[in-house]
């Protein structure tokens, strides 16, 4: 099931000489409820490129989305992504889940987040 989704965030850098990764503000991963090292989905919206990654914590409040390693070479700096995180949850209670969603502006400050 859906855990957390990052809207349209945008990547502020692509390092290529790097251990392979997602670099995430500190902020946005805790917006979305991720922690560092969990396992997340990137979505390029302007390639139709997906991967899946890990999370590196960021510094808080510096925007920063950046793909790192092989990733790098899947996405552009400015390029908006969707990040996706799922969990594994028996049937029974995968009927009272809602995911958390959080929304960004095009330098990844927070616009809003639900729940």
């Amino acid at each position: 099931m859906l855990k957390s989704k990052i809207h349209r965030a945008t990547l502020t850098e692509v390092n290529l000489d790097y251990e392979g990764s997602i670099t995430i503000d500190r902020r946005l991963m805790e917006a979305a409820d991720l922690l560092p090292g969990e396992q997340v989905h990137v979505l390029n919206i302007n390639n139709g490129e997906r991967l899946i990654t890990y999370v590196i914590e960021g510094p808080p409040d510096s925007g920063v989305v950046a793909l790192n390693g092989a990733a790098a070479r899947l996405g552009a700096k400015g390029d908006p992504v969707i990040i996706l995180s799922y969990w594994v949850v028996d049937d029974g209670s995968s009927k009272g889940i809602t995911p958390r969603i959080v929304h960004v502006d095009k330098q990844n400050r927070i616009l809003s987040a639900t729940p």
